[in-house]
């Protein structure tokens, strides 16, 4: 089986006139020789392309009578006739000094792309671009098919050592810009020891932790101890027990978070008394720091959360002169030595006698300014001694003990410590006011 020119050159290799080549695309023309073998070839070429691609095949047996073409062939008395057509196209042929030039300039472009390649993805789709299986080089190579017998070995010899050449170019750069990217890597990295080091963010209580701390403290320093209770409270705790009457505005679903018709938000931490005398007897002598809740809407001295410290105290001969010096204690160490309280008459429905706590104001020490409304006290929280009811309702004896209580609103007492006009600020988490308190 001979192709192109060989099987050409096979047939007219003694022929008087040598084989001439026209190579003009949409031309006719026709070629005649005359072989020792006594007989006449009329080749008859009528062809739209390149005549040397369009023959494919060429068999020539040794009876001369015929020949076969997969182009298509006809024989008549001994005189061979080659109709070449279009099945014959020269798209399915190939030289190998075509290829060979390919191969050349692939390797070429390849070589000084991957030279100017600065960083690893780029690297890696030029790979893909000339080495990939769709590369620019596996596209060559699927041609090899249509290469002679004779060219195919030289051919895939040199595709070989182009694709070994840019295998070893692409590894070499790969290399390379890995090595640069570490240095560079390390170069950003480098820490001077000598540098001070960061201090790391701390956090810092809110202002009404800081506030309740303290107040805690002063109240263990007089021998208290701190008392807690449910938030999700009965409605026996938090009203019942503390005389409030079935009809009182407290107890009204405007005012009280209900959950059931027994059960509540607590409005106060007078519920944790309860709790206490119930389970323990006298001498007693707590605090119940913790939140409450109440239908108020928010505005700049009401939230419908808010804080209290409930205090207790249950003794033999306790009295209302127990009740102000505890209280102006507490006042003096929150608020300094120079700080005054005053007890204005008022009524609880757990204590009897009761009292509304005034302390003076920060602003005009007591003559009376546009913050206190020219009284010269702000109202600060209630207090009275223990109404008899409520002790002998937790099973203590009203003729043998007496006692007082208080309950102060957390966010008043910081409001006045650190002149917060805004009691919204407390609850807003914002950081440039928060991070002003230590």
């Amino acid at each position: 089986m001979l192709t192109e020119r060989v099987a050409v050159h096979a047939v007219c290799r003694e022929a008087s006139v040598a084989e001439k080549t026209l190579y003009r695309r949409s031309v006719k023309f026709t070629h005649e020789w005359h072989c020792r073998s006594s007989f006449r070839i009329f080749l008859k070429t009528v062809v739209s392309g390149d005549v040397a691609f369009a023959l494919r095949t060429v068999e020539v047996l040794a009876s001369g009578k015929w020949v076969v073409n997969k182009c298509g062939l006809s024989c008549l008395d001994g005189c061979f006739f080659i109709f070449l057509t279009n099945a014959g196209n020269s798209k399915n042929f190939l030289r190998g000094e075509d290829m060979k030039e390919q191969l050349r300039q692939i390797e070429e472009t390849a070589v000084a792309a991957i030279s100017s390649c600065t960083d690893l993805r780029a690297l890696d789709e030029l790979r893909v671009k000339f080495l990939g299986k769709k590369g620019e080089l596996t596209a060559i190579l699927k041609q090899m098919g249509k290469l002679s017998a004779e060219e195919r070995p030289a051919m895939g010899q040199l595709a070989n050592q182009v694709r070994a050449a840019l295998e070893t170019a692409v590894s070499e750069k790969s290399a390379a810009l890995q090595e640069a990217a570490k240095a560079a890597k390390i170069a950003a990295e480098s820490i001077d020891v000598t540098m001070p080091g960061k201090r790391p963010a701390v956090g810092r209580l809110h202002p009404l932790q800081i506030v309740e701390n303290e107040i805690k403290e002063i109240f263990l320093g007089m021998g208290f101890s701190v008392a807690d209770g449910p938030e999700v409270e009965y409605d026996y705790y938090n009203f019942e027990a503390l005389n409030l009457p079935p009809n009182h505005p407290a107890r009204d679903t405007q005012d009280t978070f209900y959950i059931t018709e027994n059960i509540l938000l607590r409005t106060q931490t007078s519920s944790v008394q309860v709790h206490v005398m119930e389970n323990q007897k006298p001498p007693i002598r707590v605090i119940a720091p913790g939140r409450v809740y109440r239908s108020d809407a928010v505005d700049a001295t009401h939230s419908p959360l808010f804080h209290q410290i409930e205090g207790l105290v249950v003794d033999k001969g306790i009295t209302m002169a127990d009740l102000k010096g505890t209280l102006e204690l507490l006042m003096q160490r929150l608020y300094g030595d120079d700080c005054k309280i005053r007890l204005r008459p008022h009524h609880f429905p757990f204590t009897e006698p009761s009292a509304e706590v005034d302390v003076m104001c920060f602003n005009c020490h007591g003559e009376g300014c546009r913050v206190c409304k020219g009284e010269g006290y702000i109202e600060l929280l209630g207090a009275g001694m223990v109404h008899p009811k409520v002790l002998e309702g937790c099973g203590i004896d009203s003729e043998v003990y007496s006692g007082f209580a208080f309950g102060l609103g957390l966010e008043r007492i910081v409001m006045r410590r650190y002149n917060i006009s805004d009691m919204r600020l407390l609850f807003e988490n914002d950081m440039r006011f928060l991070e002003q308190f230590r």
